[in-house]
């Protein structure tokens, strides 16, 4: 199967499937627990259904949208994912190229495989800046400073991972980062040689940020003791936007606006921590309804489609985050894969805005195109379908 046969997410992830080390396809897709919180997440968005409209104009579409300010070519974003480059040598910055060509945002993890300066040059700028609290927060509070020094306007608090959520597809692998290879180990990636010869040609992954800083990070090191006091901290520290990640109540909503941040993040991490989370597509409608419709809402979890993305927006969200299934179009096919389903989810959010009468996704009414002029189609405001 080549690229040309990445039609949908699911085309990706069996492809991805294939082709990566066991350990590393599970880490990437796994979930926590019995992953029955993944599986609630799909269940609820999949029970949403969008409003077919009939006998409308539809015919000049604009995938544009705004977020803090700044027009971009789509309504949704690369969400932060840890260590990407385990997917492929050099994902970070095909992800970054990819950002920079549609103006959208790319979160850049903490634990990123690629510095956080190189990320932002190749992003042009269209990179955000995402933060996990560890330790005692003294690294936690130089990685801040340095992202401001580099030139990020936007910093991203994932603060849903007090301690790091047990996945037993990963557990079972014995995955850790650096990579301790046992015979287990040694025998799935012999049998992955594709993958295992392009990761020892490229470099093994890393977590470069922490390299530069001189100091191992401990992905499993408690992150318990962040605290109201540390986002005071961090909101006196940074002059840019903040936005918290991983808000799933709504008194908690209530209190980050009170707090004085510039946006939430609804997620549950993917269904990677607590299992028994709600479904955040769910609690999106619910905090969209008790905070009201001007304070920014961002979502990610669960996202698979351009109707999926269309029924986040429906439900309250102002912009929408693409996570795990651009690892797996990376993993299939590289930087052609990557482009392959960008394109195919702008083509279904394009095709789900016709049929359900829409023309624009901007709040304040229609929007022209990247061009100033309206598009009947993704390909105008950027790569041809």
């Amino acid at each position: 199967m080549t690229a040309r046969a990445i039609h949908s997410a699911e085309d990706a992830r069996r492809l991805a499937r294939r082709r990566l080390p066991w350990m590393v396809f599970d880490y990437i897709d796994g979930a926590a627990g019995q992953e029955k919180g993944a599986a609630r997440n799909r269940a609820a968005l999949d029970a949403i259904t969008l409003r077919p409209r009939i006998l409308r104009d539809v015919s000049q579409r604009s995938l544009a949208s705004r977020i803090f300010g700044a027009e971009t070519d789509r309504p949704f974003g690369i969400a932060p994912m840890g260590m990407c480059n385990l997917s492929a040598p050099g994902a970070d910055l095909m992800l970054a190229r990819l950002a920079a060509r549609y103006r959208v945002p790319h979160g850049v993890s903490t634990v990123a495989s690629t510095p956080l300066e190189t990320i932002l040059e190749a992003a042009e700028g269209h990179a955000w800046f995402q933060l996990y609290f560890s330790g005692d927060g003294s690294g936690t509070f130089k990685l801040a400073e340095r992202a401001r020094a580099a030139g990020y306007q936007t910093l991203v608090l994932t603060a849903d991972v007090p301690e790091v959520g047990r996945r037993p597809r990963e557990l079972r692998h014995g995955f850790k980062m650096p990579f301790r290879i046992g015979p287990w180990q040694f025998m799935d990636f012999a049998l992955h040689p594709r993958w295992s010869l392009s990761t020892l040609l490229g470099g093994r992954p890393v977590m470069a940020n922490f390299e530069m800083e001189g100091y191992d990070f401990d992905r499993t090191e408690s992150r318990a003791r962040a605290t109201w006091d540390t986002l005071a901290r961090l909101r006196d520290l940074w002059p840019g936007n903040l936005v918290v990640k991983g808000v799933l109540d709504i008194e908690d909503a209530r209190a980050l606006v009170s707090a004085g941040v510039d946006a939430i993040q609804v997620s549950s991490h993917g269904a990677r921590q607590l299992e028994s989370a709600p479904a955040p597509i769910e609690m999106l409608a619910k905090i969209r309804a008790d905070l009201g419709p001007d304070f920014p809402l961002f979502y990610d979890s669960g996202l698979r489609s351009g109707e999926d993305v269309l029924k986040a927006l429906s439900r309250g969200a102002d912009f929408a985050f693409i996570g795990r299934i651009l690892q797996y179009a990376i993993a299939a096919a590289g930087e052609r894969g990557l482009e392959q389903l960008w394109d195919t989810l702008s083509a279904e959010l394009s095709i789900a805005m016709a049929q359900t009468g829409r023309t624009s996704l901007m709040k304040d009414g229609p929007q022209t195109g990247c061009a100033g002029r309206s598009v009947a189609s993704p390909s105008a405001c950027g790569r041809s379908l």
